[in-house]
């Protein structure tokens, strides 16, 4: 009985150059993208307040420099005498 029973391992092939290139690459790619993940879950601490504050304080000095009034007025009168014209 002991016979039929074949206890021996298995033949496996070795992997091939490419193979061990995709397992790795994968690998790789898997930790990529966790540390991704990780990045926008957990929030950064001081580095990104700063950040925020000085894009805060961009944009209110580029409101001063830009009135944004009377150009959008300009080009609806422009608009509206080109349609008129047709």
């Amino acid at each position: 009985m002991s016979a039929e029973l074949d206890l021996s391992p298995p033949e496996v092939p070795e992997p091939t150059l490419l193979e061990s290139l995709l397992r790795y690459g994968l690998f790789l790619g898997a930790i990529f993208q966790l540390i991704c993940i990780l990045a926008v879950i957990i929030p950064s601490s001081k580095g990104h307040e700063q950040e925020e504050t000085d894009t805060t304080d961009g944009k209110a000095a580029e409101q001063l420099k830009k009135p944004k009034g009377p150009a959008p007025q300009i080009r609806q009168k422009l608009k509206k005498e080109s349609k008129k014209k047709r």
